[in-house]
C-alpha cells in the first residue's frame, strides 16, 4: 500500500501549520485543524471576558477544555472537563472570565 492509499479518507493536522483566525466576533482566535464528513476540529483560545452568542445546535457539539476555565449553561469547566451538546439543544450561556483554551468538534 502506498502513502496516498494509506491517507485516503484522512485529514491529519499539524497544529503549527494551521493559521490563527478570528473567532466568535470577540477576543478569541481559532485554528481549524481538520475536517471529515462535515465534522470539524477547532482549537480555540478565548481571551479574558470572552462571551459566546446564544444559538441552537443544529448538530451535536463536543468541547474539551485544555487550559483555563469557562462557564457553559451555568456550569464551570476547567482543564480536563468537557461537554457534549445534543442536536437541538439551546446554548444560552458561554463565557470565560480569565481566558480558556479548548478543542471544539462540531458539524457545519
Amino acid at each position: 500500500m502506498n502513502a496516498s492509499d494509506m491517507l485516503a479518507g484522512w485529514d491529519i493536522a499539524h497544529g503549527d501549520d494551521a493559521e490563527w483566525i478570528p473567532w466568535g466576533g470577540g477576543n478569541a482566535r481559532a485554528k481549524v485543524l481538520c475536517a471529515a464528513d462535515g465534522h470539524t476540529v477547532v482549537l480555540i483560545e478565548a481571551g479574558a471576558g470572552y462571551e459566546g452568542t446564544a444559538h441552537t445546535h443544529a448538530h451535536p457539539e463536543f468541547l474539551y477544555v485544555l487550559d483555563g476555565e469557562l462557564r457553559t449553561q451555568g456550569q464551570l469547566l476547567r482543564a480536563g472537563d468537557s461537554y457534549a451538546a445534543a442536536r437541538g439543544s439551546e446554548h444560552t450561556d458561554f463565557a470565560t472570565e480569565n481566558g480558556a483554551t479548548y478543542v471544539l468538534v462540531f458539524r457545519i
